[in-house]
């Protein structure tokens, strides 16, 4: 599918700003991965029928669409299984959600089939609660060897909040991209392949260097070892066991609105890029700073905040 030629520039861009649309929502992978791609067809197909306007497909066209799909063979000669068909289907649905939410305009002419799921909201943490969750990483534990474990927590709120990191970016942080006299912190191959420097402050320099110099060291068994964040077994950790982590640490702040949020990962990038926008921030310094490809990504944290204040 992504071999199809598009023509049309503002169906690229808008295929772009969906995959980052379900990025921010914290979709899973896969899907941020594949549903653009579903995309991506779809407009390739309505391009060759001289389709160029989004504003400008009926319900005709949706229907003339799956049709083409239910006929149309896979990779092996088959016919699409329903699954793929669902697939699809599903694209077009959260791309219909896209162009609303993001108030461009209503795709009337797409019936929906089926009863969608809601919408995954977007949380976002105080600073007094985020100030909470470093607090935690300061309670002496009753063994001191779980003391490279607190700092290493540190570092993780740094990465995730600090700098704004996405999950999958900061659990492939090598030592090596850590540049402490800039204070800049190198994203290699983030989303879409493309590489950043992220700067951090001194407070997060302080938080960064503790654990890489005074207690890393001890959770390391081989000196080629370049992962930044190592598990109590010197391996990479993986996002399963960074997030127990925070668990925990939401635990030990026995905050009952900060654990009713259930944070993420990701919800520690939602909550810079929102403080960031509420202390005065320019949205397109932001937008870099996450390494979004498209400012109206970015905005949907105006978005957050107008609706908190009642604006909306």
């Amino acid at each position: 599918m992504k071999s199809l030629p598009l023509q049309t520039g503002a169906y690229r861009y808008i295929k772009q700003s969906f995959g980052e649309w379900l990025d921010i929502l914290g979709y899973a992978q896969p899907t941020v991965y594949q549903l653009p791609h579903y995309l991506h067809e779809f407009l390739h197909y309505q391009e060759n029928r001289g389709k160029t306007q989004l504003n400008d497909f009926t319900h005709q066209d949706f229907q003339t669409y799956f049709h083409y799909l239910q006929q149309r063979p896979n990779q092996r000669g088959g016919a699409l299984s329903l699954n793929a068909l669902h697939k699809h289907q599903q694209a077009l649905h959260k791309f219909a959600d896209y162009l609303r939410q993001s108030g461009r305009l209503v795709l009337a002419g797409l019936e929906l089939a089926r009863i969608e799921k809601a919408q995954p909201q977007i949380q976002v943490l105080s600073g007094a609660e985020i100030q909470a969750l470093f607090q935690a990483t300061r309670e002496v534990p009753e063994r001191p060897k779980l003391l490279p474990l607190c700092s290493r927590d540190r570092a993780m709120l740094t990465v995730y909040y600090g700098c704004g990191l996405r999950r999958s970016e900061g659990l492939k942080l090598d030592v090596e991209d850590l540049d402490f006299n800039r204070r800049l912190l190198r994203v290699r191959k983030g989303k879409g392949g493309k590489d950043r420097l992220v700067p951090f402050t001194k407070a997060s320099c302080d938080h960064l260097q503790e654990y890489l110099y005074d207690w890393r060291p001890y959770l390391v068994k081989n000196n080629h070892q370049s992962a930044f964040f190592l598990s109590q077994r010197a391996r990479r950790m993986d996002g399963q066991s960074q997030l127990l982590r925070l668990k925990k640490l939401v635990k030990q702040t026995q905050n009952t609105k900060l654990a009713a949020k259930q944070p993420t990962l990701h919800t520690l990038r939602h909550s810079i890029a929102t403080h960031l926008l509420q202390a005065g921030m320019e949205l397109d310094n932001i937008r870099e700073f996450l390494g979004h490809d498209s400012l109206e990504s970015t905005q949907i944290y105006t978005h957050l905040i107008e609706e908190k204040d009642g604006k909306l």
